[in-house]
């Protein structure tokens, strides 16, 4: 008889939550979960001392602050190239949303990860800071290419 596979504790996830997870693979380098994991619980400490009593919330709202719902691709037709709008799925809000608060949060030279990642979260959550004015970036140039909307069709 087959032994029954045993799961090993040491790759237990602390959390259920699969977009904290999601989240903390985009914020690992090199394979390095365990700091990733790390850098992510030091942050909501962090969030925790300025003040907000659940940082888990404060962490989603400032995802939903910074998600884009309509974005621009390039279409070339004809020998010209539309910026097409197009809304974004819901996967691609997240995903997009934690590529720019990452990114920003990783431009501040000389703050440690988790310091620099709370202050983008923490303005993310009060509609400021880098990754929501990205956001307003994308929608204002969605809004200028509207004329191209029919070309929707066209784009994959």
């Amino acid at each position: 008889m087959a032994k029954k596979f045993k799961k090993n504790e040491l790759f237990s996830t602390p959390s259920t939550n699969s977009k904290i997870e999601k989240f903390v693979n985009h914020l690992m380098k090199d394979g390095k979960k365990s700091i990733a994991r790390k850098i992510f619980y030091d942050c909501m400490e962090e969030i925790k001392k300025n003040g907000h009593i659940n940082p888990f919330a404060v962490w989603e709202i400032a995802i939903e602050n910074s998600s884009p719902s309509v974005m621009v691709k390039s279409k070339r037709i004809g020998g010209a190239v539309y910026q097409v709008p197009l809304e974004v799925k819901s996967d691609k809000k997240f995903f997009y949303a934690v590529r720019w608060i990452l990114m920003y949060s990783r431009q501040k030279k000389g703050v440690p990860m988790y310091k620099a990642l709370a202050e983008e979260l923490l303005a993310a959550y009060s509609n400021q800071g880098s990754s929501v004015k990205r956001k307003e970036d994308t929608h204002k140039m969605a809004e200028a290419n509207k004329a191209y909307a029919y070309l929707a069709k066209y784009v994959k």
